[in-house]
């Protein structure tokens, strides 16, 4: 559909969101103008999944809005005009083909994040967008209620009919995402939400943990408790020791679990071998004690548990470390089953936005038009992706996020 009246519209930020909305708004027949202040488009996508760009899940519509906590409902609109399923077609009839892993995780075959950007740019440059890079937005102008153009950092004007704002959130602040967004539109009324890292790595009390920097854990499963013992959350997979306490892809989920806690007063437990009953993991830990009944305690576990994690399952045992296997009690044994299914640490905070995937907060959504992504304060004015008060687990739900309110901004302009 190519529109009568063509309006010069400003996208700030070439990020997911700012992508794809500058291109939707130029198929339909505006002037698209893209100011961004990298020397290229897309640095945070290029980092994401490793590196390898999980861009969406193949997953149903209730899976999708189950799976975003912050304020998954406001995107019922703009999921029923462009879902994750249009995001899939999208991405194939720009010739990326993709796959589909654990999860309904869905990556390009090649595993190349800058795959997904170049078909983003293939997409936007056949609209004939005009691309602005090293170029800093410092103001959005507005008169009588209305967008009117944009403030560049070097001091001119330019005259737009209408902006999109998709300058993301606070995380990784590397990649360009330093508030920016919010600052210009907190000046013109809108509410920010408090703004909090989510998708975080953990920081935990315990010292022992420091002991086991670098350990990786492939087939762990953890819980979330609170101080009253009610499980909060739990789930299954990889997780890594490091030198403030914990990450890896569960620990990440987790945390978007415990943010109304502000990452404190909540415990992590950690199943070591979940795969084995207490009743079980006592059976093998007979078997190995009597293969092993001449050894000491602290020499009979290389079987059972990594070289890095015995000295401390040693110590955090009570049993003492030189006592021969053939000696130690059932009761101690008990405890050392009990401890391997729920070595437990306490969480104590996150870490910075520098290490988290998304922003959790933003523009209040009770000031966005949900079903076109316009600002209920500000005619001409559309928000796309991390900047608002939107996020959700890992997965691909943010970036499906992002290209869903992208594309209803630059279709609603």
């Amino acid at each position: 559909m190519v529109l009568n009246q063509m309006k010069n519209v400003g996208v700030i930020g070439a990020g997911a969101a700012g992508l794809i909305a500058a291109g939707r708004a130029a198929e339909r027949g505006h002037r698209v103008f893209i100011f961004e202040k990298n020397k290229m488009a897309g640095r945070k996508i290029r980092i994401t999944g490793k590196g390898r760009c999980n861009l969406t899940n193949d997953c149903d519509i209730n899976t999708l809005i189950s799976n975003i906590p912050g304020n998954g409902k406001f995107l019922y609109s703009s999921f029923n005009l462009f879902s994750n399923k249009d995001i899939i077609d999208f991405f194939e009839k720009m010739g990326l083909r993709l796959k589909v892993e654990r999860g309904n995780r869905v990556f390009p075959e090649s595993d190349n994040a800058r795959d997904v950007v170049d078909a983003l740019l293939k997409y936007a440059s056949a609209q004939n967008v005009h691309f602005h890079y090293q170029t800093k937005v410092d103001e959005i102008l507005v008169k009588d209620g209305r967008v009117t153009g944009v403030v560049l950092s070097d001091g001119t004007d330019r005259n737009l009919d209408a902006v999109i704002l998709a300058t993301g959130g606070l995380s990784y602040p590397g990649t360009g995402s330093t508030g920016d967004g919010h600052r210009m539109v907190q000046k013109l009324g809108h509410t920010i939400t408090p703004l909090k890292p989510s998708l975080v790595p953990l920081t935990v009390k315990e010292e022992w943990v420091r002991d086991l920097q670098g350990l990786s854990l492939k087939n762990t499963a953890i819980k979330l408790v609170d101080r009253k013992g009610n499980i909060i959350y739990s789930d299954f997979g990889e997780m890594m020791f490091t030198h403030f306490g914990v990450s890896g892809p569960v620990i990440l989920s987790a945390s978007r679990h415990i943010l109304k806690y502000g990452y404190k007063d909540v415990f992590l437990s950690i199943d070591l071998k979940p795969a084995l009953s207490e009743e079980k993991l006592d059976n093998r830990i007979q078997r190995d004690f009597g293969k092993f009944s001449r050894k000491m305690f602290k020499n009979s576990l290389d079987e059972l548990l990594p070289n890095l994690l015995i000295p401390v399952i040693v110590r955090l045992s009570g049993i003492p470390s030189e006592k021969p296997v053939n000696q130690v009690t059932r009761a101690e044994r008990q405890k050392l089953v009990y401890l391997l299914k729920n070595l437990t640490c306490e969480i104590t905070g996150s870490r910075s936005f520098d290490e988290a995937i998304v922003t959790a907060g933003g523009v209040s959504v009770k000031e966005i038009d949900p079903k076109t992504m316009e600002s209920k304060l500000i005619r001409g004015l559309y928000f796309a992706g991390e900047i608002m008060d939107v996020d959700a687990y890992t997965g691909g739900f943010n970036l499906t996020i992002a290209f869903s309110t992208g594309y209803t901004a630059g279709n609603s302009v």
